[in-house]
């Protein structure tokens, strides 16, 4: 096996994983939710993703704000004094639009764990997002 950092495969896939902010690791460092690296049948190498709830640095400037995902989600809930899950449909779509305006959606998969905390699906999200653009 070639060493991780002159393999084929790491060149090839060196600015999608600097792009979405991942790690390398070896294959003998791999955890459960580490994406393995498999090069004509052998893993050369792994995937650590960034924790959900972490910003995704994507090089856009558009970075949030003020802590994590969940801090932000709980600062919205608390300025509306109710828990967004029990926000009528009109007030779950002010609340993801004022998400929006803070920066949330520039976290690794934000749009999960919003819909989560409203209790609406991901697509759901997605359209109260385009209603609002």
């Amino acid at each position: 096996m070639a060493e991780p950092s002159t393999h084929p495969l790491l060149d090839a896939v060196a600015p999608l994983l600097a792009r979405i902010d991942a790690e390398v690791v070896e294959p003998a460092q791999l955890r459960k939710d580490d994406v393995p690296l498999v090069w004509e049948g052998e893993v050369v190498a792994g995937v650590r993703l960034a924790p959900v709830g972490e910003p995704a640095d994507v090089g856009s400037g558009s970075e949030a704000s003020g802590g994590d995902l969940g801090a932000l989600i709980d600062e919205v809930a608390g300025e509306i004094g109710t828990p967004l899950a029990e926000l009528s449909r009109a007030d779950k779509q002010r609340a993801v639009r004022v998400l929006e305006e803070r920066g949330a959606f520039a976290y690794r998969r934000s749009a999960e764990t919003i819909a989560e905390a409203i209790g609406v699906s991901r697509f759901t999200v997605y359209n109260y997002l385009n209603r609002t653009r």
